[in-house]
């Protein structure tokens, strides 16, 4: 038992560089996507704002708000520049934001917590 627990503890030492040079290139694929959305204030109370820089690639794209066990508590296919969203019904924890092309592909996405 105890071989088989090295061996094991092995094989995963032998992957793991190839785990974190995967990881590190699939980043890197999606950096043309990255900060096309900012939000504030986080940690937010009342309203949350998203700032959406380059709209014209956007057409189709779904903006969607799910709390942290994965319901989903907010979509819009009508996005802005500046959209700002009110946060009355939503409870205190973390929400999870996504922005996806009209394919479904997410593009960007991100978490930000309610206080209140």
């Amino acid at each position: 038992m105890l071989k088989k627990s090295i061996y094991i503890l092995l094989v995963l030492m032998s992957v793991s560089p190839f785990i974190s040079k995967a990881q590190t290139v699939s980043a890197f694929s999606d950096f043309e996507n990255a900060n096309l959305i900012k939000f504030y204030p986080n940690p937010a109370t009342t309203f949350i704002q998203f700032d959406i820089s380059d709209l014209s690639n956007l057409s189709g794209a779904t903006f969607k708000i799910f709390n942290f066990i994965g319901k989903k508590v907010y979509e819009t296919n009508q996005l802005n520049e500046r959209m700002v969203i009110s946060l009355n019904d939503f409870f205190r924890g973390v929400y999870i934001f996504q922005l996806a092309d009209r394919n479904g592909r997410v593009l960007e996405s991100s978490k930000f917590q309610v206080q209140k």
